[in-house]
């Protein structure tokens, strides 16, 4: 599969459709950075839940990255605004107040689409059935309700990819559970039990293969283009908290490298297919996402696992899109 030439989004004839559901952050803005930019992918819409940052905020820090791309004609749909059950608690002590490092850029004043994105992803899953690939970058509150409204869903979906969970069991918000399943575990239960044609990658995969020394930053940011320095100088607040909290090397890219897999599936090169459960309950694990290894349950499979990736081919497809 090619790379990436830096053409528009929607150039390719016969480009791939993709539906993508985002609480948009300064990881969040990489991934949509990529897909917008390569030419194999026709972005069909963007939804946008409540996680990293509030709605408005999230709705507004996609809409800046969409026209900072040169892709004002991709819809974005503002979603959901809280999860299902728990109340809200944002990562914006992870990425800054705005969602975007707190570097001062102008992320207000624009205008999303008409409709609501549960909405949209279901219209836009009817325009290309079997074709459409949905990818989750946030929270699952959208795709939960997405399937109370129409369980068939599923039938019409290519594949799923999920950016969360971990698959070694170590959280970035609790001692075992990944942020984005940990938001809103009870969407994650309806997703895990509808039959989606999941892929997971994890946490577990970001802060192995997806670091980024201040040494890469520099290489990535000295391509000069807007997006190049957008994608680096927006990490600002989570370099601090990779630095004190993950004991990272560097910032992370969870999002850029679950939009990369998406893209390109040799991205992983090893996967599994496994029976996930997420625990909704307790307070101690909240949001954990349990993965039967060797299979202690006996349930069938529900998910593809993500175990480990290409480095350097993520990083290629990353360069290639800060590129354009």
């Amino acid at each position: 599969m090619s790379e990436g030439s830096g053409a528009p989004h929607n150039v390719a004839a016969v480009a791939r459709p993709f539906f993508i559901d985002t609480d948009t952050a300064s990881d969040d803005a990489v991934a949509l950075v990529i897909a917008l930019q390569h030419p194999d992918i026709d972005v069909t819409g963007i939804g946008v839940v409540a996680g990293n940052v509030p709605l408005d905020i999230g709705v507004q820090n996609a809409l800046y990255v969409a026209e900072l791309c040169g892709a004002t004609d991709v819809p974005v749909y503002a979603g959901e605004a809280e999860p299902l059950v728990v109340p809200l608690e944002t990562g914006q002590y992870v990425h800054g107040q705005d969602g975007m490092g707190d570097i001062g850029l102008p992320l207000t004043g624009r205008t999303p689409a008409a409709g609501h994105a549960v909405d949209a992803l279901l219209e836009i899953s009817h325009r290309h059935p079997g074709e459409l690939e949905l990818v989750t970058l946030g929270p699952l509150t959208n795709i939960a309700r997405a399937l109370e409204r129409d369980p068939s869903l599923p039938e019409r979906l290519a594949r799923v990819v999920v950016m969360g969970a971990v698959a070694d069991h170590i959280g970035n918000q609790n001692p075992v559970a990944e942020f984005n399943m940990w938001v809103d575990p009870h969407a994650v239960d309806v997703v895990l039990r509808s039959g989606l044609p999941l892929e997971f990658v994890g946490w577990d995969i970001s802060r192995t293969y997806a670091v980024m020394t201040p040494d890469d930053a520099a290489r990535l940011r000295a391509i000069g283009t807007p997006t190049a320095h957008m994608c680096v100088d927006i990490q600002r607040v989570l370099s601090e908290f990779c630095a004190t909290q993950t004991k990272l090397e560097g910032f992370d890219l969870p999002d850029p490298i679950a939009m990369a897999y998406a893209i390109d599936p040799a991205v992983a090169t090893s996967t599994r297919r496994l029976h996930c459960a997420v625990e909704t309950d307790s307070t101690l694990t909240r949001g954990m996402v349990v993965m039967d290894l060797l299979g202690f349950t006996g349930h069938e499979p529900n998910a593809l696992v993500v175990t480990s990736a290409d480095r350097s081919r993520f990083l290629a497809m990353l360069h290639a899109a800060v590129s354009a």
